[in-house]
């Protein structure tokens, strides 16, 4: 149940929404040692994302792009045809473009990438509450030639349609040069998992090497 007092707090509220138990609690630390940031609850999927949204009210929902249920466009839609009125931040390992794009048009007010430091997180929590918008450096172009019409963001889309969200998370640092081991450790799976997903993605993409596919994310603006 959400705590009456809760709501005299000055803090800000905040709940954390990531499909890894890991990440939740390492942002969770990291935003407690900020005196001016309150954990009001977490969420692993869209389901408990739209019950713990809609019972503590936070100022703002650091929400994750892809994980089960339909991803963080779909909480966004969720809480606000039924829940209350909530600001959110995207938080992602990815920077692609369609990803960024996609989640601004469903109602984010920022993204910043897992990258971010502690204190960098917290002071972008604050300037969304406050009504800013907050991109990581990189990402912020994304966003001004989406809107300029010079990423054809739908062809982009079609294209990524054929991976699952794990198989494009994976093909993203595959492409960006890290190896087996390093994608195994960012997110949190086996690296035998990561060998499965890359020969997935290969044959659905009708590559046949890690050059191809780097070429392949390249041209579409994907790292």
């Amino acid at each position: 149940m959400t705590d009456p007092g809760a709501r005299e707090d000055p803090r800000l509220s905040v709940v954390i929404v990531d499909d890894h138990a890991m990440f939740r609690t390492g942002v969770r630390a990291e935003l407690e040692r900020g005196a001016g940031v309150r954990v009001a609850g977490e969420a692993e999927d869209v389901e408990t994302a739209v019950a713990v949204i809609s019972e503590t009210t936070p100022d703002v929902v650091l929400l994750d792009v892809h994980m089960p249920g339909g991803g963080g466009a779909e909480v966004m839609r969720r809480i606000a045809h039924d829940g209350p009125a909530t600001t959110f931040l995207a938080l992602s390992v990815s920077d692609a473009a369609e990803d960024v794009i996609g989640i601004i048009r469903a109602g984010a007010r920022g993204y910043v990438t897992k990258s971010i430091s502690g204190p960098e997180l917290i002071d972008a929590l604050g300037r969304v509450a406050g009504g800013d918008a907050v991109f990581s450096p990189r990402l912020a172009g994304f966003v001004l030639d989406a809107f300029a019409g010079t990423i054809e963001v739908a062809q982009v889309d079609e294209d990524l349609d054929r991976l699952t969200e794990r198989e494009r998370e994976v093909m993203r640092l595959i492409a960006r040069g890290y190896a087996y081991k390093e994608v195994a450790k960012e997110l949190f799976i086996s690296v035998k998992t990561v060998e499965t997903h890359v020969s997935s993605v290969l044959r659905k993409l009708q590559l046949s090497s890690r050059h191809e596919l780097t070429k392949w994310a390249s041209d579409r603006r994907l790292i």
